[in-house]
């Protein structure tokens, strides 16, 4: 009996240390050469041009950051009660956000932005007392948030998309109690994405580094170089994930993050002339220690993509990817908006409905 509870033991020992070694058999990898995307080997868009600008190896996306919210606080939880069911259920955000994503994908959206603090669930807010955190105050991770995080890049991985993680929001940095917490966090995080296998995933360490609500100095411009490289070295067989951060609206990078960047996150918010959108990314590729690599926008708020010449439009002549930021504005129904919870993940506004296909016409799909 004591030899076969050896054997077993051995056993069960190497497969769980190999299952660690090699997590999961994954569909989807990418890759960036040079200022290009690639996803299976493949330049995305292969072949790609409209209005005679090149589409292939950009990385089009939309701002999805409540995708894992749930609300902590007992006391602000009601204001995201679904208008059918007057309930919050984070479950059903989750699983309606997995249920819409083949729809994403089939107009030619390829990523998307999700949080593990999320973002305002208003689109924008002065103080942000909701508690929507996938860390805990000491930078250890909550596993109901990563049970939906998993779901939702296993989707992706399947459907062959290319997920952008954030790590922190600025609303919500401070659930954590101090520095060596946020490094935890980022680790942990890190160690998390590597541990069940993908190879389709981006990193942010955090969203708009430069905006002053930010508690903790090592999220801020001066500092965020720090957690890009600690996220960089964290490698496991050889492979590492590729990392970022990104600015607020209107704001060229500084030269410490670029320099240590394996992409480049610009936002569009308080951008409302395409000229400057343009004029953004040709200032970033000034910046010391920029050299060919992707230029994302992964949010910007403007819309009038019935005009021939909007963000969206400039971003793309400038050979940067482009990512709508849509929210519920005052008086406006469930159905409007991506970042607004309850979230409707559908495709039905006229707003969705106008990026959708001009997305749809830009990358041929």
């Amino acid at each position: 009996m004591t030899l076969i509870k050896s054997i077993l033991f051995l056993f069960l020992f190497n497969f769980t240390y190999f299952s660690d070694l090699f997590p999961h058999e994954r569909k989807t990898t990418v890759e960036i050469k040079g200022d290009k995307f690639y996803v299976n080997s493949k330049p995305t868009y292969e072949g790609r041009t409209w209005n005679g600008k090149p589409i292939e190896g950009l990385l089009m996306n939309s701002r999805m950051v409540q995708g894992i919210f749930d609300d902590l606080n007992p006391e602000t939880v009601s204001n995201w009660e679904y208008p059918d069911t007057g309930k919050w259920d984070p479950e059903r955000n989750t699983d309606e956000f997995i249920a819409n994503m083949a729809e994403w994908k089939r107009h030619g959206l390829l990523s998307f932005t999700i949080n593990l603090q999320g973002g305002s669930p208003f689109g924008y807010s002065q103080s942000q007392p909701w508690h929507n955190s996938a860390f805990t105050e000491k930078g250890k991770l909550r596993d109901s948030f990563m049970k939906r995080l998993k779901k939702i890049l296993d989707k992706a991985d399947e459907l062959g998309m290319v997920p952008i993680v954030g790590y922190f929001y600025f609303g919500q940095d401070q659930r954590l109690e101090d520095e060596k917490a946020v490094v935890a966090a980022v680790q942990n995080a890190t160690d998390w994405l590597h541990k069940n296998g993908y190879r389709n995933v981006l990193i942010e360490i955090n969203n708009e580094c430069d905006v002053n609500a930010y508690d903790h100095d090592i999220l801020k411009p001066e500092r965020v170089h720090e957690l890009i490289t600690l996220a960089k070295n964290i490698k496991r067989n050889g492979f590492r994930f590729y990392v970022s951060t990104s600015y607020k609206g209107a704001s060229i990078p500084k030269s410490s993050v670029v320099k240590v960047s394996d992409f480049i996150l610009l936002h569009g918010n308080g951008v409302s002339n395409p000229d400057k959108i343009v004029e953004m990314v040709n200032k970033t590729k000034e910046v010391e220690g920029y050299r060919p690599m992707p230029i994302l926008f992964n949010e910007d708020d403007h819309f009038n993509f019935d005009k021939d010449w909007n963000n969206f439009v400039a971003a793309v002549s400038a050979y940067a990817s482009w990512g709508l930021f849509d929210y519920r504005m005052k008086d406006e129904g469930f159905e409007q908006g991506y970042q607004s919870v309850p979230v409707d993940w559908g495709t039905n506004s006229d707003r969705k409905k106008g990026f959708f296909r001009l997305l749809k016409e830009i990358t041929g799909y």
